[in-house]
Protein backbone atom coordinates (compact mmCIF):
# COMPACT_ATOMS: atom_id res chain seq x y z
CA UNK A 1 0.00 0.00 0.00
CA UNK A 2 1.42 3.39 -0.97
CA UNK A 3 2.02 5.86 1.87
CA UNK A 4 2.84 9.51 1.22
CA UNK A 5 2.52 10.72 4.81
CA UNK A 6 5.68 11.55 6.74
CA UNK A 7 6.12 9.87 10.11
CA UNK A 8 5.80 12.02 13.26
CA UNK A 9 9.59 11.84 13.64
CA UNK A 10 10.13 13.01 10.06
CA UNK A 11 7.67 15.89 10.53
CA UNK A 12 9.47 16.90 13.72
CA UNK A 13 12.82 16.84 11.88
CA UNK A 14 11.36 18.94 9.07
CA UNK A 15 10.05 21.55 11.51
CA UNK A 16 13.29 21.73 13.47
CA UNK A 17 15.47 22.10 10.40
CA UNK A 18 13.13 24.69 8.86
CA UNK A 19 13.12 26.82 12.01
CA UNK A 20 16.89 26.53 12.37
CA UNK A 21 17.55 27.40 8.73
CA UNK A 22 15.31 30.48 8.76
CA UNK A 23 16.71 31.74 12.06
CA UNK A 24 20.41 30.95 11.73
CA UNK A 25 21.25 30.65 8.02
CA UNK A 26 18.87 32.93 6.13
CA UNK A 27 20.04 36.28 7.61
CA UNK A 28 23.77 35.51 7.25
CA UNK A 29 24.24 34.17 3.74
CA UNK A 30 23.78 37.40 1.78
CA UNK A 31 27.02 38.88 3.11
CA UNK A 32 28.98 35.76 2.18
CA UNK A 33 27.31 35.54 -1.21
CA UNK A 34 28.63 39.04 -1.92
CA UNK A 35 32.14 38.08 -0.79
CA UNK A 36 32.11 34.68 -2.47
CA UNK A 37 33.17 32.95 0.73
CA UNK A 38 31.92 29.93 2.63
CA UNK A 39 30.59 30.85 6.08
CA UNK A 40 32.30 28.12 8.05
CA UNK A 41 30.75 29.29 11.29
CA UNK A 42 27.33 28.41 9.86
CA UNK A 43 28.52 24.93 8.93
CA UNK A 44 29.71 24.55 12.51
CA UNK A 45 26.30 25.65 13.81
CA UNK A 46 24.66 23.07 11.57
CA UNK A 47 27.07 20.43 12.89
CA UNK A 48 26.39 21.40 16.51
CA UNK A 49 22.63 21.36 15.89
CA UNK A 50 22.92 17.76 14.71
CA UNK A 51 21.91 18.36 11.08
CA UNK A 52 25.22 17.33 9.51
CA UNK A 53 26.59 13.81 8.91
CA UNK A 54 23.19 12.40 9.86
CA UNK A 55 23.61 9.32 7.65
CA UNK A 56 26.59 7.89 9.57
CA UNK A 57 25.59 4.46 10.96
CA UNK A 58 24.93 4.14 14.69
CA UNK A 59 27.73 1.61 14.88
CA UNK A 60 30.18 4.50 14.42
CA UNK A 61 28.30 6.95 16.66
CA UNK A 62 25.99 8.46 14.04
CA UNK A 63 22.22 8.84 13.77
CA UNK A 64 21.85 6.49 10.79
CA UNK A 65 19.15 8.56 9.12
CA UNK A 66 17.74 7.15 5.93
CA UNK A 67 17.86 8.96 2.62
CA UNK A 68 14.26 10.11 3.07
CA UNK A 69 15.23 11.98 6.24
CA UNK A 70 18.24 13.44 4.47
CA UNK A 71 16.28 14.78 1.50
CA UNK A 72 13.77 16.33 3.92
CA UNK A 73 16.65 18.03 5.72
CA UNK A 74 18.34 19.06 2.47
CA UNK A 75 15.19 20.65 1.04
CA UNK A 76 14.80 22.90 4.09
CA UNK A 77 18.43 24.07 4.03
CA UNK A 78 18.34 24.67 0.28
CA UNK A 79 15.18 26.73 0.62
CA UNK A 80 17.19 29.39 2.47
CA UNK A 81 20.51 28.95 0.62
CA UNK A 82 21.32 26.33 -2.04
CA UNK A 83 25.05 27.02 -1.66
CA UNK A 84 25.00 26.25 2.05
CA UNK A 85 22.99 23.10 1.35
CA UNK A 86 25.67 22.02 -1.14
CA UNK A 87 28.51 22.43 1.37
CA UNK A 88 26.59 20.71 4.17
CA UNK A 89 25.60 17.80 1.95
CA UNK A 90 29.14 17.46 0.61
CA UNK A 91 30.20 15.73 3.82
CA UNK A 92 27.73 12.96 3.08
CA UNK A 93 28.93 12.75 -0.52
CA UNK A 94 32.50 12.36 0.69
CA UNK A 95 31.53 9.65 3.16
CA UNK A 96 29.25 7.48 1.00
CA UNK A 97 32.19 5.70 -0.72
CA UNK A 98 33.51 4.85 2.74
CA UNK A 99 30.13 3.34 3.74
CA UNK A 100 29.99 1.31 0.53
CA UNK A 101 33.59 0.09 0.40
CA UNK A 102 35.05 -3.13 1.82
CA UNK A 103 37.56 -1.43 4.15
CA UNK A 104 36.02 -1.77 7.62
CA UNK A 105 39.13 -0.49 9.40
CA UNK A 106 38.89 2.73 7.43
CA UNK A 107 35.30 3.23 8.59
CA UNK A 108 36.27 2.52 12.19
CA UNK A 109 39.09 5.06 12.07
CA UNK A 110 37.45 8.03 10.32
CA UNK A 111 33.68 7.91 10.80
CA UNK A 112 33.74 8.30 14.62
CA UNK A 113 36.08 11.28 14.20
CA UNK A 114 33.67 12.95 11.77
CA UNK A 115 30.79 12.33 14.18
CA UNK A 116 32.60 13.74 17.23
CA UNK A 117 34.56 16.58 15.70
CA UNK A 118 33.79 19.29 13.17
CA UNK A 119 35.64 17.51 10.37
CA UNK A 120 34.92 18.07 6.70
CA UNK A 121 35.42 15.55 3.91
CA UNK A 122 35.15 16.24 0.18
CA UNK A 123 34.57 14.01 -2.84
CA UNK A 124 36.76 14.21 -5.94
CA UNK A 125 36.20 12.56 -9.30
CA UNK A 126 36.20 15.61 -11.60
CA UNK A 127 39.32 17.05 -13.21
CA UNK A 128 40.12 20.08 -15.39
CA UNK A 129 39.47 18.03 -18.55
CA UNK A 130 36.64 15.77 -17.38
CA UNK A 131 33.48 15.90 -15.29
CA UNK A 132 30.65 13.55 -16.19
CA UNK A 133 33.10 11.32 -18.10
CA UNK A 134 34.36 9.66 -14.93
CA UNK A 135 36.17 6.91 -16.85
CA UNK A 136 38.27 9.58 -18.56
CA UNK A 137 40.14 10.70 -15.44
CA UNK A 138 43.93 11.16 -15.62
CA UNK A 139 44.98 11.62 -11.98
CA UNK A 140 47.51 8.80 -11.57
CA UNK A 141 47.89 6.25 -8.78
CA UNK A 142 51.13 4.26 -9.00
CA UNK A 143 51.45 1.17 -6.84
CA UNK A 144 54.56 1.03 -4.69
CA UNK A 145 54.70 -2.04 -2.47
CA UNK A 146 51.34 -2.13 -0.70
CA UNK A 147 50.91 1.65 -0.93
CA UNK A 148 50.09 4.02 -3.79
CA UNK A 149 51.71 7.25 -5.01
CA UNK A 150 49.26 9.92 -6.21
CA UNK A 151 50.10 12.50 -8.88
CA UNK A 152 47.65 14.77 -10.66
CA UNK A 153 44.89 17.32 -10.26
CA UNK A 154 41.22 17.19 -9.29
CA UNK A 155 38.98 20.17 -10.09
CA UNK A 156 35.52 21.57 -9.33
CA UNK A 157 35.77 20.05 -5.85
CA UNK A 158 33.16 21.27 -3.37
CA UNK A 159 34.66 22.17 0.01
CA UNK A 160 38.18 21.41 -1.24
CA UNK A 161 39.49 24.50 0.50
CA UNK A 162 37.98 23.69 3.88
CA UNK A 163 38.10 19.88 4.06
CA UNK A 164 40.22 17.86 6.45
CA UNK A 165 39.81 14.64 4.46
CA UNK A 166 39.34 13.86 0.78
CA UNK A 167 37.82 10.90 -1.05
CA UNK A 168 39.98 10.80 -4.16
CA UNK A 169 39.30 8.76 -7.30
CA UNK A 170 42.32 8.12 -9.54
CA UNK A 171 43.50 5.67 -12.18
CA UNK A 172 46.46 3.34 -12.53
CA UNK A 173 46.37 3.91 -16.30
CA UNK A 174 44.11 6.32 -18.25
CA UNK A 175 44.04 3.86 -21.15
CA UNK A 176 42.30 1.29 -18.97
CA UNK A 177 39.27 3.61 -18.55
CA UNK A 178 36.74 2.00 -16.13
CA UNK A 179 39.04 -0.89 -15.27
CA UNK A 180 41.85 1.35 -14.02
CA UNK A 181 39.93 3.47 -11.52
CA UNK A 182 40.62 3.19 -7.78
CA UNK A 183 39.83 5.35 -4.73
CA UNK A 184 41.62 6.56 -1.61
CA UNK A 185 41.04 8.55 1.54
CA UNK A 186 43.62 11.34 1.66
CA UNK A 187 44.28 13.74 4.51
CA UNK A 188 44.76 17.39 3.65
CA UNK A 189 47.91 17.81 5.76
CA UNK A 190 49.81 15.01 4.02
CA UNK A 191 52.99 16.01 2.22
CA UNK A 192 52.40 16.80 -1.44
CA UNK A 193 48.73 17.84 -1.11
CA UNK A 194 47.94 21.35 -2.36
CA UNK A 195 44.65 23.26 -2.55
CA UNK A 196 44.04 25.78 -5.33
CA UNK A 197 42.53 29.23 -5.02
CA UNK A 198 38.75 29.40 -4.64
CA UNK A 199 37.10 29.25 -8.09
CA UNK A 200 34.97 32.39 -8.68
CA UNK A 201 31.44 31.35 -9.65
CA UNK A 202 28.18 32.84 -10.92
CA UNK A 203 26.18 31.31 -8.07
CA UNK A 204 26.55 28.94 -5.12
CA UNK A 205 28.98 31.55 -3.81
CA UNK A 206 28.45 30.45 -0.20
CA UNK A 207 29.90 27.08 -1.14
CA UNK A 208 33.65 26.63 -1.53
CA UNK A 209 34.88 25.18 -4.84
CA UNK A 210 38.56 24.67 -5.62
CA UNK A 211 41.10 22.38 -7.23
CA UNK A 212 43.35 19.81 -5.54
CA UNK A 213 46.85 18.89 -6.63
CA UNK A 214 48.89 15.85 -5.66
CA UNK A 215 52.64 15.60 -6.08
CA UNK A 216 54.05 12.21 -5.07
CA UNK A 217 51.50 11.84 -2.26
CA UNK A 218 51.99 8.53 -0.46
CA UNK A 219 48.69 6.80 0.34
CA UNK A 220 49.15 3.93 2.82
CA UNK A 221 47.45 0.61 2.21
CA UNK A 222 44.98 1.17 5.07
CA UNK A 223 43.57 4.24 3.27
CA UNK A 224 42.59 2.40 0.09
CA UNK A 225 38.84 2.74 -0.45
CA UNK A 226 38.69 0.80 -3.71
CA UNK A 227 41.31 -1.24 -5.55
CA UNK A 228 41.84 -0.71 -9.30
CA UNK A 229 38.84 -1.97 -11.26
CA UNK A 230 36.43 -1.36 -8.39
CA UNK A 231 36.57 2.43 -8.23
CA UNK A 232 34.28 3.20 -11.16
CA UNK A 233 31.44 1.01 -9.87
CA UNK A 234 31.89 2.56 -6.41
CA UNK A 235 31.61 6.07 -7.88
CA UNK A 236 28.45 5.13 -9.79
CA UNK A 237 26.89 3.51 -6.70
CA UNK A 238 27.74 6.66 -4.76
CA UNK A 239 25.98 8.86 -7.31
CA UNK A 240 22.92 6.61 -7.25
CA UNK A 241 22.61 7.31 -3.52
CA UNK A 242 23.41 11.02 -3.67
CA UNK A 243 21.55 12.21 -6.79
CA UNK A 244 18.18 12.31 -4.98
CA UNK A 245 19.74 14.93 -2.69
CA UNK A 246 20.57 17.10 -5.72
CA UNK A 247 16.90 16.85 -6.60
CA UNK A 248 16.08 17.92 -3.04
CA UNK A 249 18.34 20.98 -3.44
CA UNK A 250 16.28 21.94 -6.46
CA UNK A 251 12.95 21.32 -4.73
CA UNK A 252 13.90 23.51 -1.78
CA UNK A 253 15.17 26.38 -3.91
CA UNK A 254 12.19 26.20 -6.27
CA UNK A 255 9.74 26.09 -3.37
CA UNK A 256 11.38 29.15 -1.88
CA UNK A 257 11.15 31.08 -5.18
CA UNK A 258 7.50 30.07 -5.52
CA UNK A 259 6.65 31.19 -1.98
CA UNK A 260 8.35 34.56 -2.48
CA UNK A 261 6.43 35.00 -5.76
CA UNK A 262 3.11 34.14 -4.08
CA UNK A 263 3.77 36.68 -1.34
CA UNK A 264 4.68 39.36 -3.88
CA UNK A 265 1.69 38.60 -6.14
CA UNK A 266 -0.74 38.96 -3.22
CA UNK A 267 0.58 42.43 -2.37
CA UNK A 268 1.67 44.04 -5.63
CA UNK A 269 -1.08 46.15 -7.26
CA UNK A 270 -1.33 47.24 -10.88
CA UNK A 271 -4.29 48.54 -12.87
CA UNK A 272 -6.20 48.93 -9.61
CA UNK A 273 -5.95 45.34 -8.37
CA UNK A 274 -3.51 42.78 -6.98
CA UNK A 275 -1.57 40.95 -9.68
CA UNK A 276 -2.66 37.67 -8.08
CA UNK A 277 -6.12 38.44 -9.51
CA UNK A 278 -4.79 38.19 -13.07
CA UNK A 279 -5.23 34.85 -14.78
CA UNK A 280 -1.75 35.03 -16.30
CA UNK A 281 -0.19 35.19 -12.82
CA UNK A 282 -2.53 32.52 -11.46
CA UNK A 283 -1.49 30.14 -14.24
CA UNK A 284 2.19 30.75 -13.54
CA UNK A 285 1.73 30.06 -9.83
CA UNK A 286 -0.30 26.91 -10.55
CA UNK A 287 2.44 25.57 -12.81
CA UNK A 288 5.14 26.49 -10.30
CA UNK A 289 3.32 24.57 -7.57
CA UNK A 290 2.77 21.60 -9.89
CA UNK A 291 6.50 21.43 -10.68
CA UNK A 292 7.56 21.68 -7.04
CA UNK A 293 5.12 18.95 -5.98
CA UNK A 294 5.95 16.52 -8.79
CA UNK A 295 9.69 17.08 -8.29
CA UNK A 296 9.41 16.30 -4.59
CA UNK A 297 7.52 13.07 -5.28
CA UNK A 298 10.22 11.93 -7.69
CA UNK A 299 12.94 12.76 -5.15
CA UNK A 300 11.12 10.91 -2.38
CA UNK A 301 10.59 7.86 -4.62
CA UNK A 302 14.31 7.64 -5.39
CA UNK A 303 15.22 8.14 -1.73
CA UNK A 304 12.68 5.51 -0.65
CA UNK A 305 14.11 2.98 -3.10
CA UNK A 306 17.59 3.55 -1.67
CA UNK A 307 16.31 3.12 1.89
CA UNK A 308 14.59 -0.15 0.89
CA UNK A 309 17.85 -1.57 -0.44
CA UNK A 310 16.65 -1.34 -4.05
CA UNK A 311 18.78 0.01 -6.88
CA UNK A 312 17.69 3.67 -7.14
CA UNK A 313 19.82 4.51 -10.19
CA UNK A 314 17.04 5.16 -12.70
CA UNK A 315 14.69 6.90 -10.28
CA UNK A 316 17.60 9.01 -9.03
CA UNK A 317 18.50 10.10 -12.57
CA UNK A 318 14.88 10.96 -13.37
CA UNK A 319 14.52 12.92 -10.12
CA UNK A 320 17.81 14.69 -10.71
CA UNK A 321 17.21 15.97 -14.22
CA UNK A 322 13.49 16.66 -13.77
CA UNK A 323 13.74 18.51 -10.47
CA UNK A 324 16.79 20.55 -11.44
CA UNK A 325 15.35 21.64 -14.79
CA UNK A 326 11.88 22.49 -13.46
CA UNK A 327 13.49 24.45 -10.60
CA UNK A 328 15.09 26.73 -13.16
CA UNK A 329 11.69 27.17 -14.82
CA UNK A 330 10.07 27.96 -11.48
CA UNK A 331 12.62 30.59 -10.44
CA UNK A 332 12.50 32.14 -13.90
CA UNK A 333 8.71 32.48 -13.64
CA UNK A 334 9.11 33.88 -10.13
CA UNK A 335 11.45 36.56 -11.47
CA UNK A 336 8.91 37.37 -14.19
CA UNK A 337 6.22 37.86 -11.53
CA UNK A 338 8.53 40.19 -9.60
CA UNK A 339 9.34 42.12 -12.76
CA UNK A 340 12.19 44.60 -12.43
CA UNK A 341 12.38 44.14 -8.67
CA UNK A 342 13.22 40.48 -9.12
CA UNK A 343 16.25 41.45 -11.18
CA UNK A 344 17.74 43.48 -8.34
CA UNK A 345 19.82 42.37 -5.39
CA UNK A 346 17.26 43.89 -3.03
CA UNK A 347 15.08 40.81 -3.50
CA UNK A 348 16.05 37.12 -3.15
CA UNK A 349 15.13 35.85 -6.62
CA UNK A 350 18.32 36.79 -8.45
CA UNK A 351 20.44 34.78 -5.98
CA UNK A 352 18.16 31.76 -6.28
CA UNK A 353 18.41 31.99 -10.07
CA UNK A 354 22.21 32.06 -9.91
CA UNK A 355 22.34 29.23 -7.38
CA UNK A 356 19.86 26.95 -9.14
CA UNK A 357 21.60 27.11 -12.51
CA UNK A 358 24.35 24.77 -11.30
CA UNK A 359 22.04 21.90 -10.37
CA UNK A 360 21.63 20.58 -13.92
CA UNK A 361 25.43 20.53 -14.36
CA UNK A 362 27.07 18.99 -11.30
CA UNK A 363 26.92 15.35 -10.23
CA UNK A 364 26.14 14.34 -13.80
CA UNK A 365 24.67 16.79 -16.30
CA UNK A 366 21.06 16.56 -17.42
CA UNK A 367 22.34 15.16 -20.70
CA UNK A 368 24.12 12.32 -18.89
CA UNK A 369 20.98 11.57 -16.86
CA UNK A 370 19.03 11.32 -20.12
CA UNK A 371 21.61 8.85 -21.45
CA UNK A 372 21.21 6.74 -18.30
CA UNK A 373 17.42 6.77 -18.49
CA UNK A 374 17.24 6.19 -22.25
CA UNK A 375 19.71 3.31 -21.92
CA UNK A 376 17.44 1.71 -19.33
CA UNK A 377 14.27 2.27 -21.33
CA UNK A 378 15.71 1.00 -24.62
CA UNK A 379 17.54 -2.02 -23.19
CA UNK A 380 15.96 -3.11 -19.89
CA UNK A 381 12.42 -1.76 -19.72
CA UNK A 382 9.79 -4.48 -20.17
CA UNK A 383 6.76 -3.34 -22.17
CA UNK A 384 3.31 -4.40 -21.00
CA UNK A 385 1.72 -3.80 -24.41
CA UNK A 386 2.25 -6.28 -27.28
CA UNK A 387 4.70 -5.46 -30.09
CA UNK A 388 3.19 -3.44 -32.96
CA UNK A 389 3.37 -6.41 -35.33
CA UNK A 390 1.22 -8.44 -32.91
CA UNK A 391 -1.31 -5.67 -32.26
CA UNK A 392 -4.86 -7.01 -32.89
CA UNK A 393 -6.47 -3.78 -34.18
CA UNK A 394 -9.64 -5.57 -35.27
CA UNK A 395 -11.78 -2.81 -36.76
CA UNK A 396 -13.60 -5.07 -39.25
CA UNK A 397 -15.15 -7.54 -36.78
CA UNK A 398 -17.56 -7.27 -33.88
CA UNK A 399 -15.81 -9.46 -31.35
CA UNK A 400 -19.05 -9.78 -29.40
CA UNK A 401 -20.38 -11.98 -32.21
CA UNK A 402 -19.52 -15.71 -31.83
CA UNK A 403 -18.74 -15.95 -35.53
CA UNK A 404 -15.85 -13.48 -35.13
CA UNK A 405 -13.73 -16.19 -33.53
CA UNK A 406 -13.88 -18.18 -36.76
CA UNK A 407 -12.35 -15.37 -38.82
CA UNK A 408 -8.57 -15.04 -39.14
CA UNK A 409 -6.96 -11.59 -39.18
CA UNK A 410 -3.51 -10.81 -40.56
CA UNK A 411 -1.51 -7.63 -39.91
CA UNK A 412 0.95 -6.17 -42.38
CA UNK A 413 4.13 -5.59 -40.40
CA UNK A 414 5.08 -2.68 -42.63
CA UNK A 415 2.01 -0.43 -42.94
CA UNK A 416 -0.35 -1.98 -40.36
CA UNK A 417 -3.14 -2.99 -42.75
CA UNK A 418 -5.43 -5.74 -41.35
CA UNK A 419 -6.52 -8.43 -43.80
CA UNK A 420 -9.36 -10.84 -42.98
CA UNK A 421 -9.29 -14.33 -44.45
CA UNK A 422 -7.92 -17.82 -44.10
CA UNK A 423 -4.67 -16.75 -45.75
CA UNK A 424 -2.87 -13.42 -46.05
CA UNK A 425 -3.03 -11.69 -49.46
CA UNK A 426 -0.26 -12.22 -51.99
CA UNK A 427 0.44 -8.51 -51.80
CA UNK A 428 -0.57 -5.73 -49.39
CA UNK A 429 -3.04 -3.41 -51.15
CA UNK A 430 -1.56 -0.37 -49.39
CA UNK A 431 2.24 -0.73 -49.28
CA UNK A 432 2.61 -3.56 -51.85
CA UNK A 433 4.79 -5.67 -49.53
CA UNK A 434 4.52 -9.42 -50.21
CA UNK A 435 2.58 -12.09 -48.37
CA UNK A 436 5.51 -12.79 -46.07
CA UNK A 437 5.09 -9.31 -44.50
CA UNK A 438 1.79 -10.40 -42.88
CA UNK A 439 1.50 -11.89 -39.41
CA UNK A 440 -1.55 -13.56 -37.84
CA UNK A 441 -2.99 -11.43 -35.01
CA UNK A 442 -6.47 -12.95 -34.58
CA UNK A 443 -7.63 -15.19 -33.02
CA UNK A 444 -5.10 -14.44 -30.31
CA UNK A 445 -3.01 -17.39 -29.11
Amino acid sequence: MLQFELTPQQKELQTKVREFAIKEILPAVWYYDEKGEIPLFLLQKVFEAGFMNTDIPKKYGGKEFGLIENVILTEEISAVCPGMATSIFDNSLGMVPIYLCENEKLREKYLPLIVREFKRICFATSEPTMGSDVAGMRCLAEKKGNDYILNGTKYWITNAGVSDYMTIFATIDPAKQHEGICAFLVEKNWEGVSVGKTIPKLGQRCSNTAGLNFKNVIVPEENIIAQPGKGFVLAMNTFSRTRPSIGAFAVGAARSAMEYAIDYAKKRKVFGTKISNFEAIQFKIAEMYQKVETSRLLVWKAAWEADQGMDPSISASIAKFYATETALEVVNDALQIFGGYGYTKMFPIEKLLRDIRLFSIYEGTSEVQRLIVSGHVLNNYKSAMPPLEDLPMIRGLDLNEPSAKKVTAWRCRMCGHIHYGAEPPDECPYCFFPKTAFKKVWPVG
